[in-house]
């Protein structure tokens, strides 16, 4: 089981090569350096952890396929910046309530890295947070299609990361995903699953004693 401090370690780690981390699941046709334009809009996602079963989870949704913008995919609550929130933690807050219901107190663990997401304009910014408890949903019908968790230990099961070629605009790409419960979890939410992965991997192995 990974503990929160491990959690908290790899949240807040200094100098951390967070384009590396997220390059381990960038799709064949995305820009190794993707850059945000004048015009790009912002938002706040939440990749919100609770205990349960001796492991910390997080929570993932199923967007609708009604949506207009990435139906069907598999994302973190989160939406785009309204002009009256303070921060992109209060993005990501109000979000997690107004999608999934669950606006009771979250500790705020710190940031990942914003990530850039050309065929959206889109910069997102993910912020984590820390349930005591598992929650209990009341998830907005008309965003959300269903809700689930993965565990850490589940993140960090190199079984479960795998890929395939998809064809984008009469063009073969290989799409990394992570394979959770059915699920292919790929694009933004991979790469910043992927940052998170990394982070914690790094503290782990650092806190893993060598044999001589």
């Amino acid at each position: 089981m990974t503990a929160l401090d491990d959690v908290r370690a790899a949240v807040q780690l200094a100098n951390f090569d967070a384009l590396a981390a997220q390059r381990h699941m960038f799709p064949g046709s995305r820009p190794m350096e993707a850059t945000k334009t004048e015009r790009s809009r912002q938002a706040g996602v939440l990749i919100l952890l609770y205990p349960e079963a001796n492991d910390l989870h997080i929570v993932l949704t199923r967007r609708t396929e009604t949506l207009r913008g990435h139906s069907g995919q598999i994302s973190f609550p989160g939406g785009r910046r309204d002009p009256s929130d303070e921060s992109f933690v209060m993005t990501a807050l109000r979000e997690a309530c107004e999608e999934l219901g669950v606006c009771e107190s979250i500790s705020v663990l710190g940031a990942l890295t914003p990530i850039y997401i050309p065929p959206s304009d889109f910069e997102v910014f993910p912020i984590v947070g820390l349930l005591d408890a598992p929650p209990t949903y009341q998830p907005n019908l008309d965003e959300v299609a269903e809700v689930f968790a993965v565990s850490l230990t589940e993140l960090l099961d190199e079984r479960l990361k795998v890929e395939e070629y998809r064809d984008f605009q009469g063009k073969s790409v290989l799409i990394p995903y992570y394979a959770f419960h059915g699920h292919k979890v790929w694009g933004a939410t991979a790469i910043m699953l992927s940052e998170f992965e990394q982070r914690l991997r790094f503290v782990l192995q650092k806190e893993t004693p060598i044999n001589p």
